[in-house]
């Protein structure tokens, strides 16, 4: 009898969990392009999404410590490794989704323009002013923005005049309401906010590749839902959404 009742109490669990929305949690960059291609799947399957952006360090603490995600995406391979290590992710379900590139951002007519190549100094543009990008230390657009400053040998002029952010959208919005007279932020954040204008973009080989990987989580009660919007987002269908924000869609190559 016990093990009756049990099985007729877990079919309707099963069932409400079928029926809930795939939870994503992915890096704040990824907002618009992944809110378009999210509403791409829904169309195409029925299938609906619930999707929380923040910085891809705080998501994967977040994961670690038991939020109810089913699909992780970050910002860089950093954080997706810390998830894999602490086997709160399927790494067997892990692909590298797409790439983008880091841009100097000033508010739109500002007319500013900056060389970024060894050497730079941007003390005169900066005016006293602070340079916003994410947290130098967790945000991986901040730690790519640290990255190719001390490439460039521009860091020890600026470190002192940084206004660091909980993630890149946070900094974008210091640079777009003219609070900062320049932010690091991605291209595709840049072509999301038509505050800013892109001043300058970093050489890629000023700072590692920026790349965006992608993994179920290990306590997904919806994997086959979660690995369909996965296969989706990796797809032909959702390449405009991602390539119209200024990504660049690496498809089905997984990590090397």
């Amino acid at each position: 009898m016990a093990g009756l009742l049990l099985a007729f109490t877990a079919a309707p669990l099963a069932a409400r969990a079928a029926d809930e929305p795939v939870v994503v949690f992915a890096a704040a960059s990824l907002k618009n392009a992944l809110d378009e291609a999210a509403a791409a799947w829904t169309k195409e399957t029925g299938g609906t999404t619930r999707i929380s952006y923040a910085g891809s360090n705080a998501l994967a603490k977040q994961i670690e410590a038991g939020a109810p995600a089913d699909l992780f995406i970050s910002a860089d391979l950093a954080w997706m490794d810390y998830a894999e290590t602490n086997g709160t992710i399927r790494a067997d379900s892990r692909v590298n989704l797409l790439r983008n590139a880091i841009v100097l951002v000033a508010a739109k007519g500002s007319g500013l323009r900056v060389t970024l190549e060894p050497g730079t100094d941007l003390s005169a543009p900066l005016a006293g002013g602070r340079l916003a990008l994410g947290n130098v230390e967790a945000v991986p657009a901040g730690k790519y923005g640290r990255a190719a400053l001390e490439k460039l040998g521009a860091w020890d002029r600026v470190k002192g005049q940084l206004a660091q952010t909980e993630n890149v959208r946070a900094a974008l919005l210091l640079v777009s309401r003219g609070e900062a007279p320049l932010g690091i932020v991605y291209a595709t954040d840049a072509a999301s906010d038509p505050g800013v204008e892109v001043v300058a973009t970093f050489p890629a080989d000023s700072h590692p590749p920026i790349v965006y990987p992608a993994a179920l989580t290990k306590d997904s009660v919806r994997a086959d839902r979660t690995a369909s919007l996965l296969s989706f987002l990796r797809s032909p269908a959702a390449r405009p959404h991602f390539e119209r924000q200024g990504f660049v869609v690496v498809g089905a190559e997984k990590r090397s």
